[in-house]
């Protein structure tokens, strides 16, 4: 098998494990762990449900080692035609990870905390408070995970490895993210819908990368017309 084909399935895998982790750990377990506003919830939720709480911890972990080995196979995949785009994706692509460990970190202490509330003097706070700081660390991830999309979408569109709407559907949904990030953050009261449906054509994008990558891998040969090195032109 082609050398870029081989490093295209296992970079499509990486990004498919991490799509799983995160939908399955993020999406179906937390809400089930964390009730935003109600701290004696949580801490019952957390209580009651210990095997839950620790599963998450092992998805949340899955989420920072795939997102590790998807940025890595996204530079050994690109530095060859565009040394500058597969650092851009790397760089970014680690980042996202850095700010999910740190949501590990928190969601660690309060599970340890709730088994033991004898080790704080309002468990039931201090645990809403780390799962607080946990989504916090998600929120600002956000916009590394959509910078990590604009040099992927850029790399092809500036090459003529995978399809061209592929490209630009990054590079906006990219755009979304940040868009949807820097809302949440600075416009008190924004519309969840608003906050929400920005991200949505990453999420496309995304899937339509994972199933590329994993079913027809790349496309082999020289690369496109732009200049060798170059994100642009």
């Amino acid at each position: 098998m082609h050398t870029l084909t081989h490093t295209a399935r296992w970079t499509g895998a990486a990004y498919l494990a991490l799509a799983a982790f995160g939908m399955a750990g993020f999406l179906l377990i937390r809400p089930q762990l964390y009730i935003p506003g109600n701290a004696d919830a949580t801490l019952a939720a957390l209580h009651s449900h210990a095997a839950l709480a620790h599963l998450a911890l092992v998805l949340e972990v899955g989420i920072v080692a795939a997102q590790a080995l998807a940025a890595l196979g996204f530079y050994a995949l690109f530095r060859q035609d565009r040394p500058d785009a597969a650092f851009g994706v790397a760089a970014f692509g680690m980042a996202n990870a850095a700010a999910i460990l740190g949501s590990v970190a928190m969601m660690t202490t309060a599970v340890g905390i709730a088994e033991a509330p004898a080790r704080a003097a309002d468990a039931a706070a201090t645990v809403a408070m780390l799962f607080q700081i946990s989504q916090g660390f998600w929120t600002a991830g956000g916009l590394f995970f959509g910078l990590w999309l604009i040099p992927m979408g850029v790399y092809i569109l500036s090459t003529s490895r995978m399809p061209r709407a592929l490209g630009w559907l990054l590079v906006g949904g990219g755009a979304g993210y940040i868009a949807g990030t820097a809302i949440g953050l600075g416009w008190a009261g924004a519309p969840s819908w608003l906050v929400d449906a920005l991200p949505l054509p990453a999420t496309v994008g995304e899937f339509w990368m994972i199933a590329y990558l994993l079913i027809r891998g790349i496309r082999t040969g020289t690369a496109g017309a732009p200049a060798r090195g170059t994100m642009v032109g």
